[in-house]
């Protein structure tokens, strides 16, 4: 056993408002600059449709993350090697107008305009070229099912749906999906890159770009199957998502969560065996990497677990966080959140608890089992997105919501508990109190637990200063 911290997030999509308030932040901190115009580290995408980049799901297309090929884990478009011997040719690059060309507009003109009939007006000019554009895409073309008649059928999470079904109007459905980089235990980013540029950190796993190593081949970009690398082309070098790490250093949560108004993100350390890497992303099957991935994850207050993780150095304040973790409790305590395409076999660590919808249509009295199957958002769209297909773990964590809404409002509105609501997911009143703090009310040292250095008499009271609201250093 290979003990190592993860910092990992999850996501409640059931209270995410699409407001774009996390994207805003992470955007004027990190790519406010030339080359990086068109870059979204963290974007939000309105569910169905194609994303941003277009069709970035679609890995017959793109060819990125991993595949099983003859019981053998392999990149979809080839190793370092494959990638050296063609380093020129990459066909599985996105174009910019799959991201969507950047553009300015002049708005001097708008005030420098001399005195004429008609309002002055402005045009769109492209960032690249500084010519006039007509605008045809952009990071959330979709937003609110804008142009879904058109882009729908290239949404591959309609797998065993009929998406024509699903443009009707008493049929349509909509919920908003943050992404970010997913800091994957086995990162086809890193894999995919011939200069050994991209690097996965061995203190908290995350994934970053050594940009002096960098000789921009882009091999990264096409690799990822998140489409979470970018190319700078001013600089000529790849960014991505660096999980904030100078804020995460310093105890403080990344922007996008930091900021987000729906309180809808948590952060916290895993700690996971990485000797069991290889095999969970080997699983012989699509729907058999959830499991696996869920296996390696280790429970920090097992006595065997904390007894080899204090031989192989993990420090006691990570210890502390990870067994008060939020991610912890959500992704393998209580099965809520999964991961997203796992299929891609990266073994992705941003995770997202599936949203409750409407009900479609009522069922008769005594089978309200049933209403889950009955929710505007189909299981299958959901599990297609979220765990390759196997509707088991959604239909599982979509239960466990339903009774925790149905037992707390029984309690609060006719002052009665119904432990048969509790019974029938496999829940006890302890652990849906501990749910309802965590995803209603939870404050903001229960949503972002991270380790700092620990504090060691008054010497270091200057570096103390400044860290407001986070309690004793763990």
């Amino acid at each position: 056993m290979k003990i190592k911290a993860q910092y990992a997030m999850v996501l409640n999509l059931d209270k995410c408002i699409g407001c774009h308030t996390c994207s805003i932040p992470c955007k004027n901190v990190w790519t406010n600059r030339d080359g990086a115009e068109y870059m979204w580290f963290n974007n939000v995408e309105c569910k169905p449709g194609i994303g941003y980049p277009r069709k970035w799901e679609n890995q017959a297309h793109y060819r990125g993350g991993w595949q099983l090929r003859r019981d053998r884990l392999e990149l979809k478009a080839g190793g370092r090697l494959h990638k050296g011997l063609n380093i020129f040719h990459n066909p599985d690059l996105p174009v910019i107008d799959d991201y969507y060309e950047p553009w300015n507009y002049d708005y001097a003109r708008l005030i420098e305009s001399p005195k004429r009939q008609h309002q002055p007006s402005v045009r769109p000019h492209s960032r690249l070229t500084g010519e006039p554009m007509v605008l045809k895409w952009g990071p959330n073309w979709e937003d609110d099912l804008a142009g879904l008649g058109e882009t729908g059928g290239g949404d591959p999470n309609f797998k065993n749906l009929e998406w024509t079904t699903y443009l009707q109007f008493h049929n349509v459905f909509m919920f908003w999906l943050p992404r970010l980089c997913e800091h994957c235990l086995n990162p086809a980013c890193v894999a995919s890159c011939p200069s050994g540029a991209l690097y996965k950190r061995e203190e908290d796993g995350i994934v970053l770009v050594d940009q002096e190593r960098c000789r921009g081949w882009r091999y990264c970009v096409s690799g990822c199957p998140y489409k979470k690398v970018y190319f700078n082309w001013k600089t000529g070098r790849a960014e991505k998502c660096i999980f904030c790490y100078p804020r995460i250093e310093a105890g403080l949560p990344t922007l996008c969560a930091h900021s987000c108004v729906g309180r809808i993100r948590y952060v916290g350390v895993l700690l996971y065996d990485a000797d069991r890497i290889a095999g969970a992303a080997s699983a012989p099957s699509d729907e058999a990497v959830y499991p696996a991935h869920l296996e390696i994850l280790l429970d920090p207050h097992d006595p065997d677990v904390q007894h080899h993780a204090d031989d192989q150095g993990i420090s006691a304040n990570i210890m502390a966080a990870a067994k008060r973790s939020p991610v912890y409790a959500l992704i393998k305590q209580w099965r809520l959140a999964l991961p997203l395409h796992p299929e891609f076999r990266t073994l992705p660590m941003v995770w997202y608890v599936p949203p409750l919808s409407p009900i479609s249509s009522q069922v008769a009295p005594g089978r309200e089992a049933d209403l889950i199957d009955r929710l505007r958002i189909p299981i299958t769209y959901l599990a297609n997105l979220l765990t390759a297909g196997d509707e088991a773990p959604v239909r599982r964590a979509l239960q466990r919501l339903a009774a925790l809404r149905g037992y707390m409002r029984t309690r609060r509105l006719e002052n009665r508990t119904d432990t048969g609501l509790l019974d029938a997911v496999e829940l006890d009143a302890g652990d849906v109190e501990k749910m309802y703090r965590l995803l209603a009310l939870a404050r903001l040292e229960d949503r972002f637990v991270l380790p700092t250095k620990p504090v060691v008499g008054e010497a270091e009271n200057y570096t103390r200063q400044g860290r407001c609201g986070f309690g004793d250093a763990v």
